[in-house]
Order: structure tokens, then C-alpha cells, then sequence
């Protein structure tokens, strides 16, 4: 209970309360004064009076009493005030992570267990949601294929986030019939999300957040100048972290325009783990893949990846109520007065103190 305390970090919580310490400033001048005159008071009697005995004085007398009684106010005041000490810091920067969703029609292969590719990855996006703060930490959300759909912008909001993703999981809304979803271009996904990123700090300013594109895709048939754009994310300081869906199988990607007619075989989607692993390098992030591990743990991989980069990551205090340990001195202050208690009035004067704190350290209590 009575561990050290450093004074230098020392803070109230209700520091109106400090006022009240002129009570017991006025009373310990006023025992001070007393001292001064009974030694005072001593000297003269020594010098006057002649008894048969040497006669003894004791430097304080009864005035100790109150002394304690002045310092059991002074620590109880202290305590009303909310005593707190700085007991570690906690840094608080946070991360801003910029989901890049495939969308295209590869994702619509189901090869990943239960359901689709597509549907695999919003599961884990899921997963991702559940396991940031949300107090510092930020996400948004961009779809891609031939072209780029940004859904949520940066947010701390929780259910903005989930809101998006519970529309998105019947299915991409790139649409199998359109040609346009038969193509997977990384490099816009990768450019729109740096459009996320300025369009966010044009609208609230710089972010001390580490900035993440965690780039979710099966990596079948890529387009695009993937190079330029992993060069601007590296020069923006934001690294790619690729995350792979699929398996070695493959399967048949669905072509609602095929018919039995049609002499061209179905087209096979294959993880293409290669191409995403160079980009992963080349993004300076690294690769993954769903169902190497469990959900939870990648999630959590990709959020401290973000925050160790954070450049400008701030410390906050935690604090530590101590007001127990004023408390509790405030106590034996009162006990070690009773020891110098010399007539009933004294007696009266200490029960009603203690009497009255229990009432204050009851009301703190409740």
C-alpha cells in the first residue's frame, strides 16, 4: 500500500478541493506559535523559580496532539482532492489500414471450402474489424477489378465498416455478366487507395496513423502498371501487404454467357502465388494467405505490422489513484494523536474528527 511515490508526476483529479488546505496552514502556524510559547514560558519559569529538584519540561507537551490532528487534516484534504501519479505510459499511435478488395470474376470460384473466394475474404475482413481499437485506429475499403469502387472512406466508426460488409456479402458487385469484371487490375486498386489516403488528409489533415494497403486478391490474370503504382506507394511511405485467397486446385470460375455450344474450354482460376508474392517484395510488405492460419492471428499480424511503423506514434500517461495511501496516513496520524491525549475535551475533539472522516471516506466510496 505504501509504495513510493513520484511527486513529480503528482495530479488531482478535483484540485478545488486544495483550498480547504488553509485550514490546516492557520492551524499549524498557530501550533508552531505555541511551541515557541511554552519553550518561551519554560525559559523564565528555569530562571525564576528554585525548587529543591531539577525540573523537567517536555519540549512539546500536550502539544503534539494537535500537531497529528493538524497533519490528519492536511492528508485528508489531500485526499478529497483525487491524488493521482503518472503510473507508466502507453503509446497511442494508431494505424490506417486501406482495404484493396478484389473484386473480379475470379473471386466468384469456389475453392476455399464454404462458399466462394469472395465470400471467403469478407469473413476475414470481418475478423479485421473485430480485432482493431477503433479509439486510433482507422479503416477504409475499396473494391477493384477493371475498375475501382472506394466503399468506406478512412473511419473509426465500427459500424459504418460492418455496414458495408454485411451488403457485400451476397456477392461482389461486379457482376459476372459485365466484361468488365473479367479483369484484375491490382495497379488501380493500389492507386485509388492512395487516393483515399490524400483525399482523407485533404479533409482533416495530416494523420500521425501508420499507413497500410493490406491488397486482397486471388492474383488471376493481373493488369495494369502494377510497378508505377507500387513506386507511389512506396514514395507515399505506405507499404502493400498481400494477402492471398484461393488454392493450388483452382477451380472453374461460373460464366453466365456460356452455353453447352460453346467450343472454348471454361476458364480455370488458379492461386497465382508468385505474382502476389512480388508484389508483397516489391511493396516493401510481406505475404500472406487465408487459411495458413487462423483468422484472428493474421488480423492481429496486420494491425501491429501497421502500428510498428507508425513515425510519429504519441505516449499518453496512465494514471494511478493514490488517494488510498492519503488516506491511509491520514489515519495513523489520527491514531498517533490519541497517544497524546491529556484531558476529555481532547477526547471529544478526536472522536468527532474521526467520526467525520468516516462520513467524508463513505461519501467517496459511494
Amino acid at each position: 500500500m505504501f509504495t513510493a511515490l513520484d511527486l513529480d508526476t503528482l495530479q488531482f483529479g478535483d484540485p478545488r478541493v486544495l483550498w480547504l488546505l488553509l485550514l490546516p496552514a492557520v492551524l499549524l502556524l498557530a501550533w508552531a506559535r505555541q511551541v515557541i510559547v511554552r519553550r518561551r514560558d519554560a525559559r523564565r519559569l528555569r530562571a525564576t523559580r528554585q525548587v529543591p529538584t531539577h525540573e523537567r519540561f517536555p519540549f512539546f507537551g500536550a502539544s503534539l496532539f494537535w500537531l497529528f490532528v493538524t497533519l490528519a487534516t492536511t492528508l485528508l484534504i489531500v485526499a478529497l482532492a483525487q491524488p493521482r501519479v503518472v503510473a507508466s505510459f502507453i503509446r497511442t499511435g494508431g494505424a490506417d489500414i486501406v482495404i484493396l478488395l478484389d473484386g473480379s470474376a475470379s473471386m466468384h470460384v469456389k475453392d476455399v471450402g464454404s462458399g466462394d473466394r469472395w465470400a471467403r475474404a469478407v469473413r476475414f475482413l470481418r475478423v479485421l474489424g473485430d480485432s482493431l481499437s477503433w479509439d486510433n485506429d482507422r479503416i477504409a475499403l475499396s473494391l477493384f477489378a477493371h475498375i475501382a469502387t472506394p466503399q468506406v472512406r478512412l473511419t473509426r466508426d465500427p459500424n459504418t465498416y460492418f455496414f458495408f460488409l454485411d451488403h457485400l456479402a451476397a456477392g461482389s458487385p461486379f457482376r459476372l455478366e459485365d466484361d468488365t469484371t473479367w479483369d484484375t487490375n491490382i495497379a488501380l486498386g493500389i492507386t485509388w487507395g492512395l487516393r483515399i489516403i490524400e483525399k482523407d488528409q485533404e479533409i482533416r489533415g495530416p494523420s500521425q496513423n501508420a499507413k497500410l494497403f493490406v491488397l486482397i486478391s486471388d492474383g488471376q490474370s493481373w493488369s495494369g502498371t502494377v510497378e508505377e503504382s507500387l513506386k507511389a506507394a512506396r514514395t507515399r511511405g505506405v507499404p502493400v501487404f498481400v494477402v492471398g485467397v484461393g488454392s493450388d486446385i483452382g477451380g472453374i470460375i461460373p460464366d453466365p454467357k456460356r452455353t453447352e455450344l460453346d467450343p472454348e474450354p471454361p476458364i480455370v482460376s488458379k492461386l497465382d502465388r508468385a505474382s502476389l508474392r512480388a508484389i508483397a517484395v516489391a511493396g516493401s510488405g510481406e505475404y500472406f494467405e487465408l487459411d495458413r492460419g487462423s483468422d484472428l492471428d493474421l488480423a492481429n499480424r496486420l494491425i501491429d505490422a501497421a502500428r510498428r511503423r507508425a513515425t510519429a506514434s504519441q505516449s499518453e500517461p496512465v494514471l494511478r489513484d493514490v488517494y488510498w495511501q492519503f488516506l491511509a496516513a491520514a489515519a495513523i496520524c489520527a491514531v498517533a494523536a490519541a497517544f497524546f491525549l491529556r484531558d476529555r475535551t481532547e477526547l471529544w475533539i478526536e472522536a468527532i474528527a474521526a467520526a467525520l472522516t468516516l462520513a467524508i471516506v463513505a461519501s467517496i466510496l459511494g
